[in-house]
């Protein structure tokens, strides 16, 4: 029998590491705030921000008992993946609300319709399965929006929400670049669903991947690909159509250098040799059009893809 959302008001966490969004992070606040179904607790963790982000956090925090601002040393500069994880950890040690049912992992830059949470839930009613599940994400530009194209199979690392059982299925979130592959591709092995909805739509203030640059964004692809144990000849294939996209040739090189040098580093991979294992054969299966999960999942695309 189809659960709805009128039989019990979902309670959920949110997670928020931050570093430097003064310039956005009111009108992520804001759009939270104004939430039909509001959070049971918002930890927003400033990680060492030198701009005014974790005052403005603050002021928001003494006004709404429910958001609890978390404040981290400056490290020196931005650490996407593993630094991100380091933030996210310090606000999970903050959670006072045990008997949460969803879980989300919210960046500091994004503006959520006044329903997202509450359409979110209902796909989860909608579908049992559903482990992971988010929104499609738009970006600012030229006097409109125009859509972050990506797989529907995939959750942005920036809106990703969890439920409960999914979250202790997959054992959390591993604190290493590549976070945001891992614990997707552990939920389809666990048989969770993953899903972003078309319907539910996410502005991203600042485009994927600027803050870091084009090179170091896709270095850092690359570098997660090793440290979640994709097939070496699976990376290959990847970095070879990766050169054919903007930023041409330059993409396709910073990934195959991100991967090697982790390679040359002896960066940790993932400490599940089972999940390596399912990853690589749907990327075996994949690569020679073996129906596999990982094909089916790679074709769900989204509008204009």
């Amino acid at each position: 029998m189809r659960s709805t959302l009128e039989e019990v008001t979902p309670k959920y966490i949110i997670i928020s590491p931050v570093r430097d969004e003064a310039q956005y992070i009111v009108r992520t606040l804001e759009s939270v705030i104004g939430q039909t179904i509001r959070p049971a607790q918002w930890i927003i963790v400033d990680d060492g921000s030198r701009d005014q982000t974790g005052e403005i956090v603050d002021e928001y925090a003494k006004q709404y008992p429910w958001i609890t601002a978390v404040h981290r040393s400056d490290r020196g500069r931005r650490v996407a993946g593993s630094g991100v994880m380091e933030a996210f950890y310090s606000g999970y040690e903050h959670v006072c609300c045990d008997d949460w049912n969803f879980a989300a992992k919210l960046d500091g830059d994004v503006g959520l319709d006044p329903d997202y949470f509450e359409r979110c839930f209902q796909h989860f009613a909608d579908d049992l399965r559903l482990g992971i599940c988010g929104g499609i994400m738009y970006c600012e530009g030229n006097g409109g929006l125009k859509i972050d194209k990506q797989p529907l199979s995939h959750v942005r690392g920036a809106i990703k929400l969890y439920t409960r059982s999914c979250w202790k299925a997959i054992g959390g979130l591993i604190k290493n670049t590549g976070w945001d592959t891992v614990d997707e591709i552990h939920a389809r092995m666990l048989g969770f669903r993953v899903r972003s909805f078309p319907d539910i739509k996410v502005i991203h203030y600042r485009p994927t991947g600027a803050a870091d640059g084009a090179w170091r964004d896709n270095v850092k692809n690359g570098c997660a690909d090793y440290v979640s144990g994709y097939h070496p000849v699976f990376t290959v294939a990847k970095c070879c159509r990766r050169v054919f996209q903007r930023p041409y040739v330059l993409k396709g090189i910073a990934h195959a250098y991100g991967y090697l040098s982790s390679y040359v580093k002896k960066m940790p991979k993932v400490d599940n040799e089972e999940l390596i294992r399912y990853i690589r054969s749907q990327q075996m299966k994949s690569l020679f059009l073996l129906n596999s999960g990982w094909r089916q999942a790679s074709d769900s695309r989204s509008p204009g893809i």
